[in-house]
């Protein structure tokens, strides 16, 4: 590369990264309890225990602990129903209308042995507050795509940065921290070196978060456009959506859809109307039973009023992009030793961009100091964190 090529890159480089440093500190302070969710919960939850019954107790029909649920809160309606992983449990969430915001929606647990709540999962305190500021700063969808935008900054800044990495170790055996520098330098070797240690990592967890912040359109554009072929029929005779009350046994779903995808482990139920279904069915959805195809969901589609299969239907690759993202982006499908990885690859990254932001001050300083010291040799003028 010319001079002028390695000087071009190196503007992109600093103020890239400059813009998103603040926004990307935050990501990682606040991704850090994150990556330990389910660890988190599972100490501070205060739910009352399952009753202890035999292993092979059966199952309560689904109908009758939504109707448990409705009772407890009279004039609302279903609006999705998950189950636990690791313990007989369902989680009904309801609310006022289909299309009910999140802060007026109730999640009621249910021991699906027993019919009896466990608990009311609350949308708050601590961890709920770090995930809304990690997820869209409390601003919505705005939110998310301005973070989405710092991500893509974020991703030009490590490109150009591994671009200036290779002139600037041209010279130098990989590793090297000259200690016998000047602390400046001694810092710019550890920011390249970190910096190139971590560098698949950052794009993986980086372009991954950029995935997310894209949500809700990619839910819209699934909804509005991949289940058309399913809704057109319902369209075409401009049937009206179904009278909650009226809804088809929410157990005879599941049953047809487990039975459309034997094998499959059912994840969770949207009602009609909701953000993941048509207005005029239950969407049941299936997860593989490996670590991997667990994050991949396929919906079976349940007219809500007759109960009969309308179709099975694979997720679009956008989709699939999407349902992959959150594992990848919080490393929560290798168990604790990855979750252990993740949060090591997030305390190298805040050094990383906390260095590069002190290299900036402090090169700002040293060009402001009245006495100039002797310049420094060429290929040092090219250093991606300056």
């Amino acid at each position: 590369m010319t001079r002028a090529t390695i000087r071009g890159w190196q503007i992109v480089h600093r103020w890239s990264s400059l813009v998103c440093t603040l926004f990307l500190l935050m990501l990682c302070l606040t991704g850090l309890p994150l990556i330990f969710h389910d660890e988190i919960d599972a100490l501070t939850d205060d739910a009352p225990p399952l009753a202890q019954l035999a292993a092979d107790a059966p199952l309560r029909p689904l109908d009758e602990l939504l109707a448990r649920a409705l009772a407890e809160r009279p004039g609302e309606v279903g609006l999705y129903m998950s189950f636990d992983e690791d313990r007989p449990v369902a989680n009904i969430t309801t609310g006022p209308a289909p299309d009910a915001a999140g802060g007026d929606m109730t999640i009621t647990a249910f021991d699906q042995r027993t019919a009896e709540p466990v608990g009311v999962l609350a949308e708050d305190g601590v961890m709920h507050f770090i995930l809304q500021l990690h997820t869209d700063m409390f601003a919505g969808l705005p939110g998310m795509l301005f973070l989405g935008v710092m991500g893509v900054l974020f991703a030009i800044a490590i490109v150009s940065g591994v671009i200036l990495y290779a002139p600037f170790m041209r010279k130098l055996d990989f590793g090297t921290v000259r200690a016998t520098r000047s602390r400046r330098v001694q810092w710019l070797d550890w920011h390249n070196l970190l910096g190139i240690v971590t560098l698949a990592w950052t794009l993986v967890v980086g372009l991954t978060g950029v995935i997310h912040t894209l949500a809700d359109p990619l839910v819209t554009q699934w909804r509005d456009h991949d289940l058309a072929g399913v809704t057109r029929v319902y369209d075409a005779r401009r049937l009206p959506p179904p009278d909650p009350a009226r809804l088809a046994s929410i157990q005879g779903a599941v049953d047809t859809a487990r039975a459309a995808m034997p094998g499959n482990r059912v994840q969770f139920v949207a009602f009609p109307g909701v953000a993941y279904s048509s207005r005029h069915h239950y969407a049941v959805f299936l997860q593989g039973d490996t670590p991997l195809t667990k994050g991949l969901l396929t919906p079976v589609l349940v007219d809500a009023l007759s109960g009969e299969l309308s179709a099975v239907r694979p997720m679009p690759w956008y989709m699939k992009a999407l349902q992959l993202s959150r594992p990848l982006h919080f490393g929560d499908y290798g168990g604790l030793p990855l979750k252990l990885i993740w949060a090591a690859m997030t305390l190298f990254t805040i050094l990383v961009l906390g260095s590069g932001v002190y290299l900036w001050v402090a090169k700002r300083r040293h060009a402001q100091t009245p006495a100039r010291a002797p310049p420094a040799p060429a290929i040092e003028q090219w250093m991606p964190a300056e």
